[in-house]
């Protein structure tokens, strides 16, 4: 390295130089360019250095040089040895600059210089120490947490010791480069678990082979193929019992891919729903990250319902309790300090307070690492619905059961008494004079229309329709914003009759403002300048150190960068801007004693604060207007006068708060009081904590916050009350703020037309006895300065009313209602961990729009289902009916098991995708909802269903008895007209299964594009079955009359179906009418 006294330059003496020397003239271009490149340099370095030496930070750089020139090494040059006071470097070179240089030897046959800024090695661009911990013994870091050892705490050095050697600054956290963060990642892991192997496709299969469905089909099947071949040979007897085979195969295989896909698609909603944003401090700003980036080193932010993102220490907080019950099963609060307990657990919740913790364990390291990586969640639980299907599906297999035990009966019977001719005319069974063979023969013939009648009845396409149905409109779901967590609140969000929803961030944007600002009795302009300065710094106390948030101050002099709690960011916004606080310069001027953190029941926050130049002890208090406000004996003028505040002032600034209220803004208050030493007071828990004086208080001051409706809230109400479902908005905010929101979103009319009892206060409902609660609940239209507890309260008595009752939420204390609502829906932004995990679905973008929408997908959901339903019980009882009395009257049946399960098979599976696909429309939300109890199949359907079955009953009878008469065909050709006819028929009928209501079924079918594929792709199926599969569908080619008469005859279905839409059915249900019919008879009797 060249040393600086052979330099003949410093900046100084080259800019001399430069203008007294005479040079060529690209010399003097490569000279102005190298002291115009140096001094741009210095200057960008200086805010920043003036920035490190205030926060006692140093930045070091180095600049060197390609080539043979070496590197700059700090300019000790000829003119700071010789103190010349005229050098550009003095100030640099004494003080650290963040920019040393270091010259190059002269050389006067070189032209130019090549520079590069490179950070030193033991620090960072930002003025972090940047080296990475690699000596600590992080197995006893791990198993100190884990196990709470205080004394291997004391051997690491205290939490002050920890943090050290993680080489973490516990106030401006880790420096955010991608190259330290990697470092500590594979250092210490990543905070991630290995899950365990998610299912397989194969065990899905087994898994579908158990179902009792399958196992009569496989025992059919079975029995079909060994009577077959011992009738028909091998070469053509395997056709029947293969296909069955074949029809098992294919409904395994779609049931079990259905299942597979639902589980993926579980293990993506598992991903998305515990990827937990939380807050950490990194380049010296809060910042959001995934849990899953967090690091050992992080300093994380934790507030009231966070989970705790890994293992760690608490570095520092107020009021911090831990609800470690998911990790020890253990209901009390666990209380948190720097001293008796400074361990946190990954997967605890914050149950109070506030707090930071430095990360020393992540993912496997762990506890929660530990236990979650050997536990799966449970993706194929079963949904009320898909019980209540089973449940339908095994009564119709045992009516099927039934019909083929009676036909084997019947004919049996028939054979055996001489009833039956074979093709000649002549008896079939003839005593002993018959063959054993032949008699075996027919046996075996007899069981196998036996076993075609049970395959017919056994709906094998329900539970798929309902997996596929579910699995859709997850899927949409979350495209519009809503995330399921339970399968199961698809279906009953479409049964909901109320709708109890929170104001704040649900109804309104949560984009607070502070438009407001009133001193005493002033209102303040927006200048502020009528305020003195005591008072100001009363604000700066009140809220600066009263606060969850933080705030920001770029390099660049942009705005401020605040984090927080929306309306916590607004009043920090408001102060900071308006009331000029500086956050950096107020802070160190103050220690804080004691926090009273914010929560739902109190609705206020207080701090106890210590003043460093006087040692003056002041209260602050933050919260509710209205209660403040009572806790006040007197108030400041802008003037900072303190006047008493007697009731007339009181009165007047109660209307202030009501008027600000009317007006739609959330009213907050501030007050303040100096106490002395012998003044505080300490709780009554035997804990050291300092307890806050909550009366006798100086009013500093009231805002008006400004909270904006959502767009489209509006019309999402009205949709809801169209739909017979009530709204109920519980919110915290005073009375009449809630009253003008709940007027401005349509919940409540005009003010001049609220009835009593619509309105009231949690505490006055609350103090109802049972019986008023009961009576009154139903005619509330909004709950203010409500509790959770009330929240809870309304939920149960609502549900004891035979309400279905959904509800959102978003804070820790509402998860209790959360779990009591049928449907419980969390709020994606703003929401607790906690609340979400309480909850059934997350509202993804926190807007009341995307809960009426959840409404709309659980009513397409459930009216999907029912249409299918529908569908294929048209199938199975014109199927079965035709099949039974064809077999008793004339000893056959017109459709082989292989057309059959064609038709149950193909047709319903097909048809399923059809119909659980149908997108939601509005007429689903202009009808009432569905009670609680109401029957999975309605009067409607039984109506709908009949009508066609009859039908198609009538028309295949004529075909089997009169069929080869009227068209003169054979009997061969005339079971296969029977069989496209029927076909044909199902075709049809599944457009009329598209609305159950609706006389034009053909509305919107454009857009349904799989719908319209789906039936195409079985119209051409079909035609192959016919006209290709001769000897496999036991099926004979057809001409172009034939199938021209089979699609006039199903289409007949259409004018069929829009004609008995306008049959009148009773709302009562039919097996209540027959029920109630038959006591009446057995009374009379």
């Amino acid at each position: 390295m060249v040393s600086s006294k052979n330099s003949p330059y410093d900046c100084g003496q080259l800019i001399v130089d430069i203008t007294t020397t005479t040079f060529t003239r690209a010399k003097k271009r490569w000279r102005m360019a190298y002291a115009a490149l140096y001094a741009v340099r210095v200057m960008l370095s200086l805010p920043k250095e003036l920035m490190y030496k205030r926060s006692n930070y140093k930045d070091y750089s180095e600049i060197s040089e390609y080539g043979s020139f070496g590197g700059f090494q700090g300019l000790k040059g000829s003119q700071r040895e010789k103190g010349d006071s005229n050098s550009g470097l003095e100030h640099g070179a004494k003080d650290s600059s963040p920019l040393e240089l270091q010259s190059p030897a002269h050389d006067e046959s070189r032209s130019y210089t090549s520079l590069e800024v490179k950070p030193s090695t033991s620090s960072d661009e930002t003025g972090h120490h940047s080296s990475v911990p690699n000596n600590i013994d992080h197995a006893g870091l791990e198993k100190m947490v884990k196990e709470k050892d205080l004394a291997a705490l004391a051997k690491f050095g205290g939490v002050t010791g920890i943090t050290t050697s993680l080489k973490t600054n516990r106030e401006y956290g880790l420096p955010g480069n991608d190259t330290e963060i990697n470092k500590r990642r594979e250092l210490f892991g990543s905070n991630t678990y290995p899950k365990p192997p998610s299912k397989g496709l194969l065990y899905f299969v087994l898994d579908a082979l158990k179902d009792m469905t399958i196992l009569i089909l496989c025992v059919c099947a079975a029995l079909s193929l060994a009577f077959g071949i011992k009738e028909y040979g091998v070469k053509e007897g395997w056709y029947e019992g293969g296909s069955i085979f074949v029809a098992v195969i294919i409904v395994i295989v779609v049931s079990a891919l259905s299942n597979f896909r639902q589980e993926i698609q579980f293990d993506k909603l598992s991903k998305i729903s515990s990827n937990i944003n939380v807050e950490v401090f990194r380049d010296r700003q809060r910042q959001e990250i995934s849990i899953f980036d967090v690091v050992v080193g992080d300093v994380v932010f934790l507030n009231i319902g966070d989970q705790i993102p890994a293992d760690g220490v608490f570095l520092d907080g107020y009021s911090f309790q831990v609800d470690e019950s998911s990790m020890t099963g253990e209901s009390d609060y666990v209380e948190v300090d720097s001293r008796k307990n400074p361990f946190l657990l990954s997967g605890a919740k914050v149950a109070d307070g506030y707090g930071r913790m430095l990360v020393t364990s992540v993912g496997m390291n762990t506890a929660w690492g530990e236990m979650m990586s050997s536990i799966s969640q449970e993706s194929n639980v079963r949904t009320p619905l898909q019980a209540r299907l089973d449940k339908l599906t095994s009564s119709i297999g045992k009516v099927g059961l039934a019909v083929a035990f009676l036909v084997l009966l019947v004919l049996l019977i028939r054979y055996f008494t001489g009833n039956t001719k074979d093709e000649n005319g002549k008896k079939e069974y003839i005593g002993s004079k018959t063959k054993t063979d032949d008699v075996l023969n027919a046996v075996v013939r007899i069981v196998s229309a036996a076993v075609t009648i049970v395959v017919v009845a056994i709906p094998e396409g329900l539970p798929l329709a309902v997996t596929l149905t579910l699995a859709y409109s997850m899927k949409r779901m979350m495209k519009d914003q809503a995330m399921v967590r339970k399968l199961s609140a698809c279906e009953t969000m479409g049964s909901a009759t109320v709708i109890c929803t929170d104001k704040t961030g649900t109804l309104t944007l949560n984009q607070m403002k502070v438009t407001k600002f009133w001193v005493g009795q002033e209102s303040i302009a927006e200048d502020n300048s009528s305020i003195t300065p005591n008072v100001r710094e009363l604000f700066y106390q009140g809220v600066g150190l009263n606060t969850t948030g933080s705030v920001f101050m770029p390099l660049t002099g942009s705005k401020p960068e605040i984090s927080g709690s929306p309306t916590e960011k607004a009043i920090l916004y408001w102060v900071v801007l308006d009331l000029g606080m500086d956050m950096q310069e107020l802070k160190p001027r103050y220690d804080i004693l004691h926090v009273e953190t914010f929560n739902s029941d109190k609705k206020r926050s207080g701090v106890l604060i210590k003043k460093k130049d006087d040692n003056t002890i002041h209260v602050h208090w933050k919260g509710a207007a209205e209660m403040i406000v009572a806790t006040c004996s007197s108030y400041y003028d802008p003037s900072g006068t303190v006047k008493p505040l007697d009731v007339d002032t009181r009165s007047k600034l109660e209307k202030i708060i009501q008027g600000m209220a009317a007006s739609s803004l959330r009213c907050i208050a501030f007050a303040h009081a100096q106490i002395s030493e012998d003044e505080v007071e300490y709780s009554d828990d035997d804990k050291p904590h300092q307890k806050l004086k909550e009366d006798g208080l100086i009013l500093l001051g009231i805002v008006g916050l400004k909270d904006p409706c959502r767009p489209g809230v509006i019309n999402a109400v009205r949709v809801c009350k169209a739909a017979g479902v009530d709204i109920k908005m519980i919110t915290g905010d005073n009375i009449f703020t809630a009253k003008a929101i709940a007027t401005e979103c349509g919940i409540l009319e005009k003010e001049n037309e609220v009835q009593d009892g619509q309105v009231v206060e949690g505490v006055e409902f609350r103090n109802y006895t049972d019986a008023e609660r009961m009576q009154k609940v139903d005619n509330i239209r909004v709950m203010a300065r409500s509790s959770p507890f009330d929240k809870l309260l309304m939920v149960q008595c609502l549900k004891e009313k035979g309400h279905v009752v959904a509800v959102t939420g978003d804070g820790t204390n509402d998860a209790p209602a959360l779990k009591e609502a049928d449907i419980g829906l969390s709020m994606g932004i703003q929401g607790t961990e906690v609340a979400k995990e309480s909850s059934d679905i997350i509202i993804l973008d926190d807007n009341f729009h995307s809960v009426a929408t959840v409404l709309r997908w659980g009513r397409c959901v459930y009216n999907n289902i029912q249409k299918f339903i529908q569908f294929q019980l048209t199938v199975n009882v014109a199927a079965l009916v035709i099949n039974f009395i064809a077999a008793v009257s004339a000893g056959e049946v017109p459709l082989t098991a292989v057309q059959l399960l064609w038709v149950n098979l193909i047709m319903d599976t097909l048809g399923a995708l059809a119909l659980a696909t149908e997108r939601p429309t509005n007429e689903l939300m202009e009808r009432q909802p569905v009670g609680r109890t109401a029957p999975l199949i309605t009067n409607i359907m039984w109506r709908n269903l009949l009508a066609q079955a009859l039908y198609q009953i009538a028309v295949l009878l004529i075909l089997q008895f009169q069929g080869e008469s009227i068209f003169n065909v054979t009997a061969a050709v005339n079971d296969t007209l029977i069989f496209n006819t029927f076909v044909l028929c199902q075709v049809f009928n599944e457009f009329n299964s598209r609305s159950m209501e609706k006389k034009n079924v053909f509305k919107g079918i454009l857009r349904n594009r799989l719908f319209i594929g789906i039936v195409g792709i079985t119209i051409v199926l079909q035609v192959v079955m016919v006209e290709f599969l001769k000897k496999f569908a036991d099926t004979e080619k057809l001409n172009v009359q034939q199938w021209v008469v089979c699609i006039v005859i199903a289409a007949v279905s259409w004018p069929i179906g829009w004609v008995v839409k306008f049959i009148p059915v009773s709302e009562d249900p039919y097996f209540r009418i027959i029920k109630r019919s038959l006591l009446r008879l057995k009374n009379i009797l």
